[in-house]
């Protein structure tokens, strides 16, 4: 069978692959191994489609295909599985897919499972290091006891063995693809737990869209996720014919981290800079000591995260938060005052996706709102409609930063802020509503014209804003209330007159009608 494997096979094949945990395991803590599946069943089968490839030109000579291959992205070693009180290795065999569906009969798949996953990291450190360590085939809490556990994982090995990615049948979009689907399809079914690995596409698309990511840019997300803002960054470049970027990001939960390491490795970004902490008390996109500075920054950050960290901003080393600190129990501002802070001076693109209360909320968060606004970096805000996230049915907004506009920049006479309220454009669904890419056109269009638009959007002058008390409640500026049509109370009241004069009648005839059934 040589035939290319369509989008919607890899798809319904990998989500079938689910069934294995449905009613066993949570949603959000499934998906960690059916992903972590997938991509070892795709670069078993790349390394195989290589290793096939080299075996044809150079026969049976062992030693220079392991050479060549060697030089491939990644290395899939030899690993063993030991003797646990002697050491001594019962069992040598390829640290790859096929060699543990060989064994998805052995009392101690799990283990094996584990076995290999930790040999592919330490085999390829510079591209997975850690990527697995947050996951355990072997965890009677998570899959059951023994018998159970080894049932599932026997299923899955056995699931995804029907699929054959080698890059002859499967390209390699198809995989990033598959990816981003199974995620998409986790978050419907994980609800809240949702909001700590995905961004649904469309926002994801409309943030790197108002930032214009360009060929040579350094992108970062201080807050990625599973990483799906940094690759429709990168797309928006890739579509110009340049490959000529960077991509950065941190994400604090290990196992959400991990995500957006095999999501860049999908997508063929094995080059991108992953983090793993806490970006608000140890940011780790570091240079000769500082932070570093990037082109376009953009991020949906938790809403309001309690307990951030306040207490050490006042000593943060880099200086976040000269502009205030934020309130210990809303991190909000906290995430947007890094991110600004980390836009290249005269230069950088912010986007970040933010609670409605960000716009109005008092205290110190109303006096760093002054102070951006004052400054002259606050762009745009854009209100986005209610129930876009399967995290949350508020509505959002996007609050748009360029440090363009600061002394010396390019765009420093630039003295508003654009609003738009497209809180009324979206595909209403049953549980979760949708952006399509109509709507974005609109947003995006209307943010590149910069001009009024009658109950959509609108130029304020920051006097104006200043007059309001730094509030950036859109319906402060952005008309949409529609006039109701005039009632002529003369010609209902002559309307009510008539339904009652009928009214009688119907009741007359009734009980005419009873009184005839009664005899």
């Amino acid at each position: 069978m040589n035939g290319k494997i369509t989008q919607q096979e890899v798809n319904s094949a990998a989500w079938a692959a689910c069934d294995t945990f449905r009613g066993v395991v949570d949603p959000a803590q499934y998906k960690d191994y059916i992903l972590v599946m997938l991509f070892l069943k795709y670069i078993s089968d790349l390394w195989q489609d290589h290793y096939d490839t080299y075996r044809q030109q150079y026969g049976d000579d062992d030693e220079r295909i392991r050479r060549k291959l060697d030089r491939e992205r990644f290395t899939l070693p030899f690993v063993e599985f030991k003797d646990e009180k002697t050491g001594e290795v019962i069992e040598r065999f390829a640290g790859d897919f096929n060699s543990l569906y060989e064994r998805r009969n052995a009392a101690n798949v799990g283990e094996l499972i584990n076995i290999v996953l930790d040999g592919i990291e330490d085999a390829n450190k510079a591209k997975l290091d850690r990527v697995f360590r947050n996951i355990d085939f072997n965890s009677e809490a998570n899959l059951g006891q023994t018998k159970d556990r080894n049932r599932r994982l026997k299923n899955l090995l056995e699931d995804f063995a029907k699929l054959d990615l080698r890059p002859s049948r499967v390209s390699e979009d198809v995989i990033g693809n598959a990816y981003i689907y199974l995620i998409e399809r986790f978050a419907s079914d994980a609800g809240k737990k949702a909001g700590e690995f995905y961004t649904p596409k469309q926002v994801s698309r409309l943030l790197a869209r108002l930032t214009k990511p360009k060929p040579g840019d350094r992108i970062c997300d201080p807050a990625c996720g599973s990483a799906g803002l940094l690759i429709e960054a990168a797309a928006l470049v890739e579509e110009t014919g340049s490959r000529d970027f960077a991509l950065f990001g941190q994400e604090v939960n290990g196992s959400t981290w991990a995500l957006a390491r095999m999501n860049m490795f999908l997508h063929g970004k094995d080059s991108a800079r992953i983090e793993w902490g806490d970006t608000l008390n140890s940011p780790a996109l570091i240079e000769a000591d500082r932070l570093m500075h990037f082109d376009v920054v953009v991020a949906n950050p938790p809403f309001s995260l309690d307990k951030w960290g306040s207490e050490h901003a006042e000593s943060d080393r880099f200086n976040r938060f000269w502009r205030g600190v934020p309130p210990k129990s809303k991190g909000d501002y906290a995430f947007i005052s890094h991110m600004v802070e980390t836009a290249q001076p005269q230069a950088g693109r912010v986007a970040v996706v933010v609670p409605h209360g960000v716009l109005f909320r008092g205290g110190a968060e109303g006096r760093i709102r002054q102070k951006l606004i004052e400054d002259n970096l606050l762009d745009a805000v854009i209100g986005l409609p209610g129930n876009l996230f399967p995290t949350t049915s508020i509505p959002v907004a996007v609050l748009v930063f360029d440090r363009a506009r600061e002394k010396g920049g390019e765009r420093e006479a630039c003295r508003d802020v654009l609003f738009i309220d497209a809180s009324r454009d979206f595909q209403a669904a049953k549980t979760q509503n949708a952006l399509f890419d109509s709507h974005l056109d609109k947003i995006v269009a209307t943010f590149d014209a910069r001009q009024n638009v009658d109950k959509y959007a609108y130029v304020a002058p920051l006097a104006e804003i200043a007059e309001n008390d730094f509030n950036l409640n859109i319906p402060r500026y952005v008309d949409t209330f529609e006039e109701e049509e005039e009632i002529d109370v003369a010609a209902v009241e002559q309307d009510i007159e008539c339904l009652e004069a009928e009214l009688a009648e119907v009741r007359a005839k009734m009980k005419t009608y009873l009184k005839e059934l009664s005899v």
